[in-house]
């Protein structure tokens, strides 16, 4: 965690209100991204990143200062997000029209056909293993960072990381995108 982050916790607590939104503007879009990617709808990502916002300001009371406060953070709009997934039986495909006033690379990547496939390919996986892809390959965290995101120990990470990535490369051979060597 960085120092600002942590001051900036200990202001909101303290009663200045306005320091959550520095939080705020400075984790949006990686929140927004997150679930996004997961969720591949534009309004449903911007429903979980403010609710997660929400959950956090509501529950800083019990963020404990020796975490990073992104970690803590992303955990919660993770879990938001695997919930919306859950109470959605039936996920809707995302408008190719929608599309982010600011374009990020994974949204430049996603235009292309290969992005696409790989895309489909992703959401074909379960929330939990989908998860794992997105937090590792697409946010580069640690396996530490992961667990502590997921409340997985970081053996278990490794091990479904490994299956989610056999899974993973099942869909992309079914698609063509790799060969089956």
């Amino acid at each position: 965690m960085t120092r600002e982050d942590r001051d900036l916790v200990r202001d909101v607590l303290g009663g200045k209100t306005d320091a959550f939104g520095v939080l705020v503007e400075r984790y949006q879009k990686v929140i927004f991204n997150m679930a996004y990617r997961m969720t591949r709808d534009y309004d449903e990502a911007e429903d979980i990143t403010q609710v997660a916002f929400i959950r956090a300001y509501e529950n800083l009371g019990r963020y404990k200062a020796d975490h990073k406060f992104f970690s803590w953070l992303y955990r919660i709009a993770v879990n938001e997000t695997l919930n919306r997934i859950k109470s959605k039986k039936k996920m809707t495909q995302l408008n190719p029209t929608m599309v982010s006033p600011e374009k990020s690379p994974d949204v430049a990547v996603g235009e292309t056909e290969l992005g696409e496939k790989v895309q489909d390919a992703l959401m074909d996986l379960e929330p939990g293993y989908r998860a794992l892809i997105v937090l590792r390959h697409l946010r580069s965290c640690s396996y530490k960072e992961i667990g502590d995101a997921l409340d997985l120990p970081e053996k278990r990470v490794k091990s479904r990381l490994f299956s989610a990535r056999q899974m993973l490369r099942t869909a992309l051979v079914s698609r063509g995108v790799v060969r089956n060597d």
